[in-house]
């Protein structure tokens, strides 16, 4: 069984600030830290994330960015590549203080405690990949001293160059998956991912490899695959079975709740891409995934995408429609419940980045349609984790793929837009993998006043308060990266 219990969590956000006042206040009786085991279900919930920045960050700017979603709504500023600041720094203001405060405050407390080495080590992975969205987001951000007020004191944590992040979180996957054997780890049931199965981290931690490793095929393709081969040979996931994902519930409290369930209960604005329902004609996640707004109709010729980068005055310009309720939706009988599960990754991502390593590199046994079919099919069956109503049948994916070949000429983009279909509500991974490669091939939208000048962002921003609560350190990662504004690419994405 799976413990959520925001309870325990509260109790974290109270106790991990005890640091130096030992002798002060204390109860002879009560513990004097909060068990790791504690803080580590604290902190998976903490990366799934809060309404707050998963409706801002993850559905208003990269899901609409990416075209998966789309709104006539002008507050939905990626829809229109318009900046609200506030909500493009929504993630970096969050993470640090819940996420990144308690893993590096584990850290310590497993050294301390002197815990099992395996338990340090799927610590680390669990780091590595809080740490990874954010640079992926934002590029440069603070790391090595980040987390560690409490710790150390430090207010002003310099930002590390995301070259330097990229090196040391390859290193600590790889460091970590090593120790990690096939039993069970001392997290147990606080695992909410794996409930402890060392096994299944080492896999999560090599396909971590993998992800991270193809993210340097712009700015080292030699390293890059380097990577992935080490990635591939240290056994990344198998099935299924496999995939990271916090399963959540609807309750009692919010830190419960899956961050997109709780946006989509309180914003009825989403419509789904006409980019993505195009694309999505053929093929059976369709009417799982979608539903028309007025009367939740999932009948494909009822499943209509809504064009991105309209407001509702160009919209009644451009087809006489005057609201969007006959669009299709996010279908909220399956996908967009508080209780739906939240997916780090996917064996079906997997899949598609051994298909795309076997067709740069001829590794993963270099037949990438096998892969490709592979990932096709995991894409569609994981669905099933949605509960009944989202299992596809094996003969409807038979007849998909016979009717949508692998096509070797055009492998990397075909790989990789299934991948950006596999990452739907995923959009933080999306709109990564799309920087990484430019596939799918997207059409921008042009809205009036927007600030990239008709192009698709390359990140979000940083907090402004960090122009006065950070000033140097601020300073010098723009006068690094670049202007601190929607269009300027991260290390990666040169």
């Amino acid at each position: 069984m799976r413990k959520i219990l925001f309870i325990l969590s509260f109790v974290l956000v109270l106790g991990a600030c005890d640091k130096g006042f030992e002798e002060l206040n204390v109860n002879p009786t009560a513990p004097n830290q909060v068990p790791v085991t504690t803080k580590f279900s604290a902190a998976q919930l903490y990366t799934s994330g809060e309404r707050y920045e998963n409706w801002r960050a993850n559905l208003i700017y990269s899901s609409t960015m990416m075209q998966h979603l789309s709104t006539t709504a002008g507050y939905w500023s990626g829809d229109k590549y318009t900046w609200n600041k506030g909500y493009a720094s929504s993630m970096i203001d969050r993470i640090y203080g819940n996420a990144i405060k308690t893993v590096e405050d584990m850290l310590i407390q497993l050294d301390e405690e002197e815990q099992p080495e395996e338990m340090k080590a799927i610590t680390r992975i669990m780091r590595v990949f809080i740490y990874h969205r954010l640079t992926d987001l934002y590029g440069d951000v603070p790391y090595s001293e980040a987390g560690k007020a409490v710790i150390t004191g430090n207010l002003t944590p310099k930002y590390d160059k995301q070259s330097d992040i990229y090196a040391d979180m390859l290193k600590e996957l790889e460091e970590s998956v090593a120790v990690l054997g096939s039993g069970t780890s001392g997290f147990g049931d606080a695992d909410l991912m794996f409930q402890g199965d060392q096994g299944k981290w080492k896999r999560f931690g090599n396909s971590m490899m993998l992800r991270l490793g193809l993210r340097l095929i712009k700015v080292d393709a030699s390293a890059s695959e380097a990577w992935v081969t080490k990635a591939i040979a240290g056994g990344v996931m198998e099935s299924n079975a496999d995939i990271a994902y916090i399963q959540h519930t609807a309750g009692p409290e919010g830190i419960n709740k899956n961050g997109n369930g709780e946006a989509f209960s309180a914003d009825s604005n989403p419509r789904m891409s006409k980019t993505f329902v195009d694309f999505l004609q053929d093929d059976p996640r369709l009417p799982i995934l979608a539903a028309r707004r007025s009367d939740g109709s999932t009948a494909i010729a009822d499943l209509k995408g809504l064009p991105n980068g309209l407001d509702s005055q160009l919209l009644e310009d451009a087809t006489g429609e005057l609201d969007t309720d006959l669009y299709a939706e996010p279908n909220r009988s399956i996908i967009t419940g508080e209780g739906a599960p939240m997916f780090y990754q996917t064996y079906a991502e997997v899949e598609f980045m051994l298909a795309e390593a076997a067709e740069r590199w001829g590794l993963a046994g270099g037949d990438a349609e096998v892969h490709y079919n592979a990932g096709v099919r995991a894409a569609m069956k994981m669905l099933s984790i949605y509960g009944d109503d989202a299992i596809i049948a094996d003969a409807d994916i038979d007849t998909y793929l016979t009717n949508n070949p692998f096509d070797a000429a055009n492998a990397i983009e075909q790989i990789n837009t299934q991948y950006w279909a596999a990452t739907f509500l995923n959009e933080y991974e999306a709109f990564a993998n799309w920087r990484r490669v430019g596939f799918p091939n997207l059409t921008p939208v042009n809205y009036p006043g927007n600030e990239t000048g008709g192009t698709i962002p390359r990140r979000l921003t940083y907090a402004t308060s960090e122009q006065s609560n950070n000033p140097e350190n601020y300073a010098a990662a723009i006068a690094s990266q670049g202007p601190d504004v929607l269009t300027t690419r991260v290390w990666w994405d040169k």
